[in-house]
């Protein structure tokens, strides 16, 4: 009976898939031949009307062909086995490409990695104006929160299952016991080769401040974002402890002039049910 091999090595993604994966021949069927980095027989193109579109093709029907590619921050974006392929690289800068052939007697790397410069972020890719809203493009944008608002809201909404909901003005000098106005850091999203979000977040009883960047994940059909590799929602006040998850949001509003996102904050234990802490933004001066 003929085995199957299977090249599978998790891969994540953010935002688009770029793993694929086909089922080859057991190696143990190839020819016996010998292959040296240098006589790797492949090509890696890009199509010159899109520059966003790479084609990738193995060129020796001898061998097994495995394929890697990275961003220039060193994160591996996916991986195939296919002799022949097509990834799309939707943002701007530069990707490198690994090659590895596969024969009888082992595992052969290509030479050198290939370097694949992408112009600009694709604009049909990125078309919806909720990404310039949030990120301002490759260019950045930052947020803080809305200590004073001028139309009258700003600070928390309290929504719980409970029924008890209420809300904090900053203005209202009664209630600055919940979050006292100060400068609580500030949150960055941008587009510049990655879905990029960088936090720096104020200690609630110092000025002391911490600084986390990851990635971020927006699904723009849910209303939903997610925040990876370590990065977590800017935040005021001392409601860290009543949160379990700082990285799981829920968009409840977007414009180019304000940002709401929630987080759940569970009471049970206290008999207070689970409620959306919303957190109000605007764009920093």
């Amino acid at each position: 009976m003929k085995r199957i091999l299977y090249i599978l090595i998790a891969s994540i993604t953010v935002g688009s898939s770029l793993f694929s994966c086909e089922p080859v021949e057991d190696r143990e069927s190839l020819d016996a031949i010998t292959l040296t980095p240098e006589n790797t027989k492949f090509s890696v193109t890009q199509n010159p009307a899109n520059d966003h579109e790479v084609i990738l093709k193995n060129e020796d029907p001898n061998v097994i062909p495995y394929w890697k590619y990275f961003d220039s921050k060193g994160n591996e974006l996916g991986h195939s086995n296919k002799s022949d392929d097509k990834i799309v690289f939707p943002f701007g800068g530069t990707y490198k490409v690994y090659y590895t052939a596969y024969t009888r007697g082992g595992a052969v790397d290509a030479s050198a990695p290939v370097s694949v410069t992408v112009a600009k972020n694709d604009e049909t890719y990125f078309s919806d104006p909720k990404w310039a809203m949030l990120t301002n493009g490759a260019a950045g944008k930052t947020w803080v929160l809305d200590m004073a608002s001028p139309i009258g809201w700003g600070g928390l909404d309290f929504p719980s299952d409970k029924g008890d909901n209420w809300n904090w003005y900053p203005d209202y000098a009664s209630n600055s016991w919940v979050m006292p106005n100060k400068d609580w850091g500030e949150m960055r999203f941008d587009l510049a080769g990655g879905y990029n979000v960088t936090v720096k977040q104020t200690a609630q009883a110092t000025d002391e401040q911490t600084t986390k960047a990851g990635l971020f994940a927006f699904d723009m059909v849910n209303n939903k974002m997610s925040f990876l590799n370590g990065a977590e929602l800017l935040y005021g006040g001392n409601y860290y402890p009543d949160v379990s998850n700082w990285s799981s949001l829920k968009v409840i509003e977007l414009t180019a002039t304000s940002l709401r996102l929630s987080v759940l904050r569970d009471q049970s234990r206290t008999g207070e049910g689970k409620a959306q802490i919303i957190f109000h933004y605007k764009p920093k001066p």
